[in-house]
């Protein structure tokens, strides 16, 4: 257990790791304003009680691309069993927009840019006159914040040094998690963390072992989700990983796998195909769960009488642990024992401290994205 929340087997590879023990040193002691932003010190720029006054309504959509919705789908799908509101997420362009009732809507719109074309094309379409509506973006001028003036909307400010996919720890990510009636604070572990052993640990570890995959051709980074609640999770994942190293010739391709199912698809080439991958394995424990029906069970399958849904899938999941460790497959593994704000902050912290530190290994600037600027500049070209 590296926390109360998370069991954590780490890559088995045996590896020095003086030197990412001395990168994780430096990015902790630097005064790096994205770090800063995982702390409890951190202040959101909303008014808590100017957003208590849209915690009556029970129905938002969430509009935005990328980071500025993925954290908040993440928060929403994980812990879902605990909110009470409806939540809805306009994150691409689709001509089928989802039915959605007006009346009583409040509008969360983000945008750090506040430029953002698929935004700018969502909230024209999608704001009606009898909506209320929140804008999170730069403090400068531009269309958001003129349409949130026009509009005579409420206006959060976005730290212009916290990238969309850092920033679910921000108000991005906590005031849309206040409105579904969670504990924003609770989801703030870090100076917790970064004081915790077997954490850092771990972590420094598992970042070693994944650059010495990367620097031996293995650079297919293959997620296998028990969850299907930690879907999003791991949208979030890929974006951060992605975004973050895709850069320089470098990187690793985050692919999302869904399981069982996909055992009846890709695990033939996971187990006997080419060797460039390494994998994580995710598995959430769930207290209550659908239980088989031992009248309807043969004779020849009496191993699943007595059983739930949660222990044949969990059975699964270890058979392919044992698979993968006899065929000397590469894997870590997250067994999610709890779920709850604090876990999932946790994650967030994890995901986000690994990303930076494989950056910092491979000389990369984990905060920029130049690539996708020369997309954007292009469609205004096409367009205009």
């Amino acid at each position: 257990m590296i926390t109360e929340g998370i069991r954590f087997l780490n890559f088995k590879k045996k590896i020095n790791i003086k030197k990412t023990k001395q990168n994780l040193n430096l990015i902790l002691s630097e005064k790096n304003q994205v770090i800063q932003s995982l702390s409890k010190d951190y202040k959101n720029s909303f008014k808590k009680k100017k957003i208590n006054e849209y915690k009556k309504n029970l129905n938002f959509r969430v509009i935005g691309m990328g980071g500025s919705t993925l954290g908040s789908q993440t928060i929403y799908n994980f812990l879902e069993k605990k909110i009470k509101k409806n939540f809805w997420f306009e994150d691409n362009l689709q001509n089928n927009s989802k039915k959605i009732n007006n009346k009583n809507l409040v509008n969360l719109v983000i945008s750090k840019s506040g430029n953002t074309i698929e935004t700018i094309v969502n909230s024209n379409i999608l704001i009606k006159k009898e909506n209320k509506n929140i804008f999170i973006t730069e403090n400068k001028k531009n269309y958001l914040h003129v349409l949130a003036n026009k509009l005579k909307s409420e206006i959060v400010h976005h730290n212009n040094y916290i990238g969309g996919r850092y920033s679910v720890l921000s108000e991005v990510g906590m005031l849309p998690a206040d409105l579904m009636g969670l504990k924003p604070d609770h989801f703030r572990q870090f100076n917790l963390l970064i004081k915790n052993k077997r954490f850092l640990n771990n972590l420094i570890q598992n970042v070693t072992a994944t650059i010495f995959f990367l620097k031996n051709k293995k650079i297919n980074s293959i997620i296998l989700n028990y969850d299907e609640k930690a879907q999003n999770l791991f949208n979030w994942y890929q974006q951060l990983i992605a975004e973050s190293l895709g850069k320089k010739g470098k990187g690793l391709l985050p692919v999302i796998s869904s399981l069982p199912k996909d055992n009846h698809s890709v695990m033939q080439l996971y187990l006997d195909g080419f060797k460039n991958n390494f994998f994580t394995f995710f598995y959430t424990h769930e207290n209550k769960s659908l239980k088989i029906k031992n009248s309807k069970i043969l004779s020849s399958q009496k191993y699943l009488k007595n059983r739930n849904l949660s222990e044949v899938i969990y059975a699964q999941k270890k058979a392919t642990e044992n698979v993968f460790s006899k065929k000397n497959i590469p894997f870590r593994s997250f067994e999610i024992k709890k779920r709850d704000e604090k876990t999932l902050g946790e994650l967030f912290c994890f995901f986000i401290l690994e990303t930076i530190l494989i950056g910092k290994s491979l000389n990369l600037n984990p905060y920029d994205q130049p690539a996708v600027e020369l997309i954007k500049l292009e469609t205004k070209r096409i367009l205009t």
